[in-house]
C-alpha cells in the first residue's frame, strides 16, 4: 500500500497520468464533435486530437524538469523519452494508418470482386498523429505538468 500511495503522490507521474486524461478527454469531445457521433473507444483508442502519447511524455518531461532541474539526469532521461514517444507518433505509426488504409481499399477491391474476405479483417487506419496533433498534445501535458507541479 505505500507503494500506491507514494506514487500517487509524486507529481511527475501525476503530471504524466493528468497529461493523458486531459488529452483523452480532449480527444473524445473533439471527435464527437467533428463527427457528430460519441464514440466511447475513442477515449482510449490511438490516434487523433491530441496526442495523449505526447501529452503524458511532455507531462512527465516537464514536470520532471521543474523537480529535478534541467541539467539532472531524471530529466535527461524522460527527454529522450518524450522525444522517442513523439517522433514515433508522427512518423512509424502514422506511416502504419496510411498503410492500413491502402490494404482496407485492397480488401474492398477484393470484396467487389467476389472474394470471400471479412470485414473483421481491416486494419485500423486511425494509429498515428499529424504533427500538429502531436504538437498540442506536447502542448497539453505541458500545461498540465506546470498546473500539477505548480499548484498540486
Amino acid at each position: 500500500m505505500d507503494f500506491l500511495r507514494s506514487l500517487f503522490a509524486n507529481k511527475a507521474f501525476l503530471a504524466g497520468l493528468g497529461g493523458w486524461a486531459v488529452a483523452q478527454v480532449a480527444k473524445t469531445i473533439i471527435y464527437a464533435i467533428i463527427n457528430k457521433k460519441f464514440e466511447l473507444e475513442r477515449f482510449v483508442g490511438a490516434g487523433g486530437m491530441p496526442s495523449c502519447h505526447s501529452s503524458m511524455v511532455c507531462g512527465l518531461a516537464t514536470a520532471t524538469g521543474m523537480i529535478y532541474g534541467g541539467g539532472s539526469i531524471e530529466f535527461a532521461i524522460a527527454l529522450c523519452f518524450a522525444i522517442i514517444v513523439m517522433y514515433d507518433a508522427m512518423n512509424v505509426r502514422m506511416e502504419t494508418g496510411r498503410q492500413g488504409k491502402i490494404l482496407n481499399d485492397m480488401i474492398e477491391i477484393f470484396q467487389n470482386m467476389g472474394k470471400n474476405i471479412s470485414p473483421e479483417e481491416r486494419l485500423k487506419e486511425l494509429v498515428g498523429h499529424t504533427p500538429l496533433q502531436v504538437l498540442i498534445g506536447a502542448l497539453t501535458g505541458v500545461i498540465v505538468a506546470v498546473i500539477i507541479v505548480r499548484f498540486l
